[in-house]
């Protein structure tokens, strides 16, 4: 097999596997491209992201630039010279500079079986849909949002039980696999490229502050996907005395619809007995661990003994 020399470009702990994999194949990958580190926490203190304290320990070299049309960047690029580029949650979008300096070009990891799910929150925004199947894709990068040929992908199934954090796990794993596959088969000049069909494209924008909270007049089966879409980032909330709560885990109780429906969404049905179950728009649901702000998460047991939750106490109420 022909020896590609590869420049990789991510930044999230999603891209470790893949840096893993290709680290361990024929190929070489001669330099890191990643955000520039950024500050965090309460003191501020500059972070480096996974995939530079990654390559740091490789000895690999590394550029953060602020702008990736900077002409020291594309020097840098040019000095190394690669056979191809790979990103994988790099999180911009590359110039047709870029695109055209690789004798391969460019190629991306994508979270979902494209055409759907293009953009920033494929895991999260497949979860809070319900969707029962997700997957990964590798595409040759183009200037359109992830709207490349598809290299190789596969499917992923997604249980009524995954959290995004259980479904990113299994997905950068899978998808490592599946780039490796798809870089050889590019050094072997056996790849049939398949163009997206238009017609089955969807989105998944990234996630704003208004997607956190939780409504309650949707409903519970709507609430449920939410909190475990959002589980373990950045986490769905509610607000309870005018604080904010957040949740983390839930179930659908064996509760009549009927039942649930007497009472205005968001009021609290039961609480104590290792749950909380609160009405919604249609149906109810069990809150099972919560987590008041500035405190640690708590099962519900903890958490309605401390605030000494009463049924018929309205969360989200004045």
């Amino acid at each position: 097999m022909t020896e590609l020399k590869l420049v990789f470009m991510g930044t999230p702990a999603f891209a470790l596997p893949s840096l893993d994999l290709l680290q361990l194949s024929e190929h070489r990958i001669a330099g890191l491209v990643t955000q520039p580190d950024r500050p965090r926490g309460r003191g501020r203190q500059l972070n480096q992201s996974p995939t530079k304290k990654w390559a740091t320990k490789q000895g690999i070299q590394i550029f953060q630039p602020e702008n990736i049309t900077m002409p020291e960047f594309i020097k840098w690029l040019n000095e190394i010279k690669p056979d191809l580029i790979v990103t994988v949650a790099y999180g911009r979008l590359l110039s047709k500079t870029l695109l055209d300096l690789p004798p391969l070009g460019c190629i991306n990891l994508h979270a979902s079986y494209l055409p759907a799910y293009r953009g920033a929150a494929p895991i999260h925004r497949a979860v809070i849909d319900g969707a029962e199947s997700s997957g990964v894709s590798v595409i040759q990068l183009t200037q359109e949002l992830d709207g490349g040929d598809i290299i190789m992908q596969e499917k992923e199934e997604i249980s009524f039980y995954d959290t995004a954090g259980m479904l990113h796990d299994r997905l950068a794993v899978r998808g490592a696999s599946l780039l490796v596959n798809a870089v050889n088969a590019l050094a072997e000049e056996i790849v049939q490229k398949v163009p997206q069909d238009p017609f089955l494209v969807t989105y998944a924008p990234p996630l704003k502050p208004s997607d956190e909270k939780l409504g309650w007049n949707n409903s519970a089966l709507e609430i449920y996907n939410r909190i475990r879409g959002l589980n373990p980032w950045p986490g769905a909330y509610t607000t309870l005395r005018g604080k904010r709560i957040k949740v983390w885990q839930s179930v659908l109780p064996d509760i009549a619809e009927n039942e649930a429906g007497k009472s205005a969404p968001g009021t609290i049905l039961a609480a104590g007995e290792g749950s909380l179950t609160v009405s919604t728009g249609k149906g109810a649901i069990t809150l099972l661990n919560l987590q008041p702000a500035g405190k640690k998460a708590m099962d519900a047991d903890a958490f309605c003994c401390g605030y000494h939750i009463e049924p018929g106490e309205r969360l989200d109420g004045e």
